[in-house]
């Protein structure tokens, strides 16, 4: 049974006194700890708790990890989440909110389902949720890269972008992230550098650059 969807108001009230906060969509927390062993300690005991398949991600490092509570498929944490973010809380765990942060990016445009696609393409992500509008963002399947989201311009700018990707690819994967790109209307600036780097630019002109680690010994 799929839970209530939260206010983002009420959604942070539920956690904060917990030790978790309420970030983009996301409940989340980090556990310090002395050694990568004791990271896989912890999450045993985290994974012990039921109902975390799909709603639970962990990065785990040698000095903390990080716990990441979502509602899967969703935007927004259902009364769900903050269940199984209590339940986690009843571990003993010392938790850290604030060396917690998230990333978002976005993307200034004219026409934003125009540039929409190319950009879901090139960076091989998803819908944030289903259906998803044309101006809604786009997210990492992953949970490694930053979310990315699309803000109206009342106006073109024609200064020289300031700001690019590079996204760094496996090698036997670039031609089909480029093919991608460009059935999804990017154009290929440059290709002079291949295969350490291609230049690719959505229909408005913003850039990205993938990369690979050819090309460069």
């Amino acid at each position: 049974m799929l839970g209530m969807t939260m206010t983002r108001q009420r959604a942070s009230a539920a956690v904060t006194d917990l030790g978790w906060r309420f970030l983009l969509g996301h409940l989340r927390t980090s556990v310090p700890v002395g050694s990568l062993a004791e990271a896989g300690a912890v999450a045993a005991q985290v994974l012990s708790i039921p109902g975390v398949e799909g709603h639970l991600r962990l990065d785990l490092r040698h000095d903390r990890v990080i716990l990441t509570v979502l509602a899967p498929g969703a935007a927004m944490v259902t009364d769900a989440e903050i269940d199984l973010v209590v339940r986690l809380s009843d571990l003993g765990l010392k938790f850290e909110p604030e060396s917690t942060q998230m990333l978002e990016m976005a993307i200034d445009a004219i026409e934003i389902p125009a540039i929409r696609p190319f950009w879901r393409a090139v960076l091989d992500y998803a819908d944030e949720i289903a259906p998803a509008g044309p101006n809604d963002a786009i997210v990492d399947p992953r949970g490694q890269g930053p979310s990315i989201w699309f803000q109206q311009m009342d106006g073109p700018r024609p200064q020289r972008n300031r700001v690019h990707f590079d996204l760094a690819v496996p090698h036997d994967q670039v031609e089909s992230r480029l093919a991608a790109a460009l059935v999804a209307g990017g154009a290929l600036v440059s290709d002079g550098e291949a295969p350490a780097f291609w230049v690719l630019a959505d229909p408005e002109g913003n850039e990205i650059c993938l990369t690979t680690w050819q090309g460069r010994d």
